[in-house]
């Protein structure tokens, strides 16, 4: 953090890391969060917020890029918001996956294509009409890319995705 745009000082290899946050439920907390990674020069990649089973509870996953070190202080620092509860590095050892809908072209022609492709690769068709098929996938980040590639020859009409979910294993 030694040159405030969250690479680091050089001390460390860039890469994608996934934080887990556990926060009072409180107005105001994500707020202060994204701040804090705005003035320490991280570009937040992905971030979801969701409630826990524990009531007052929510639980944040953020994806960020940045080398080790740098990571290790942001997470001190995030420590510090008062409404903070705990924070876990959710990069390895996890079950990482994310939601998307994508809306896709079709012809008589592509129909039964479209909607084989999305069944091999464990897609829910959730409508089908006369000029589009909407897929839903929940996946591992990279298998959401390829399926997303995949389908562009179709013409892809619209996407949305959620971001990373994760959780530990243990």
């Amino acid at each position: 953090m030694a040159n405030g745009n969250g690479n680091g000082n050089g001390s460390g290899e860039m890469k994608k890391h996934i934080i887990g946050l556990l926060v009072e439920d409180h107005p105001g907390v994500l707020g202060r969060l994204t701040g804090l990674f705005l003035r320490r020069g991280f570009n937040i990649d992905t971030i979801i917020v969701g409630s826990t089973a524990k009531a007052g509870v929510s639980h944040i996953v953020i994806s960020l890029l940045g080398d080790d070190k740098t990571l290790e202080q942001l997470e001190k620092q995030v420590y510090k918001i008062v409404d903070v509860l705990k924070v876990i590095e959710l990069s390895k050892g996890s079950v990482i996956r994310e939601h998307c809908l994508v809306k896709v072209n079709s012809t008589p022609k592509t129909r039964q294509d479209i909607i084989n492709f999305a069944q091999l690769n464990k897609g829910n068709v959730l409508e089908a009409n006369a000029n589009s098929i909407l897929i839903e996938i929940a996946a591992e980040p990279a298998k959401i890319d390829d399926l997303v590639e995949a389908l562009k020859p179709f013409g892809i009409k619209e996407l949305s995705r959620t971001g990373i979910n994760a959780m530990l294993r243990k």
